[in-house]
């Protein structure tokens, strides 16, 4: 199953929740989700009652769509969670939040995650000292991330330092934005992540 390239704003309303795929629109009158907070296709009819399955298959399908994964990413980060010690629901988040992609995003280094993983592909950042290109790089405690010197002189960097005020960066995160260097600080826990997410219902998913 190939990556959804479609509107962003019509995942945020089929999941029914505000995802932040868009950057800074999304905290505009602009967000589609605000204007129309119903199923794309349904002309504002409302939501009826789900099933037990179709809630842990949409809370799946949200966190899935919100960092950016096609199905088998998904899977297979699930699968390495269950295999690590610890809370199945709190590793998997952990590791969502490691990836190099979503740390490029909450440092503040682009305005969305669709941004930053387009941002790593192309060569934009050090780890470390050495260029990764690998959106779903984990990264651990002590990394440092660094922007090329060529980067740093883009305008969509500077404005997204200045959008990063308004959703702050986590505890677990430091940058400098004088050096456009960020780094680990510590691996983030279950309660750095403040989206409503019910992770739950993900390992009940998959462990049908």
């Amino acid at each position: 199953m190939s990556r959804y390239t479609g509107p962003a704003c019509k995942i945020c309303r089929r999941e029914a929740d505000k995802l932040f795929l868009k950057g800074d629109r999304c905290y505009t009158d602009k967000c589609s989700f605000e204007r129309r907070a119903y199923p794309p296709g349904t002309q504002g009819v409302r939501r009826g009652k789900v099933s037990e399955y179709a809630m842990q298959l949409r809370e799946k399908q949200k966190v899935k769509r919100t960092y950016g994964l096609i199905e088998k990413q998904f899977r297979n980060l699930f699968e390495k969670s269950e295999r690590m010690k610890g809370v199945t629901g709190d590793n998997l988040i952990g590791l969502l939040e490691r990836r190099l992609d979503n740390v490029v995003y909450r440092l503040g280094f682009a305005a969305s995650r669709a941004d930053a993983r387009m941002m790593v592909t192309q060569g934009h950042f050090l780890i470390n000292g050495k260029k990764v290109d690998i959106p779903s790089y984990t990264l651990t405690e002590n990394d440092t991330i660094e922007l090329q010197e060529k980067m740093k002189v883009a305008s969509k960097v500077a404005d997204s330092f200045k959008s990063v005020e308004r959703r702050g960066v986590p505890e677990w995160l430091a940058i400098d934005k004088d050096k456009f260097k960020g780094s680990v600080m510590r691996l983030p826990l279950r309660d750095d992540v403040t989206m409503p997410i019910e992770e739950h219902l993900i390992v009940e998913l998959y462990s049908k």
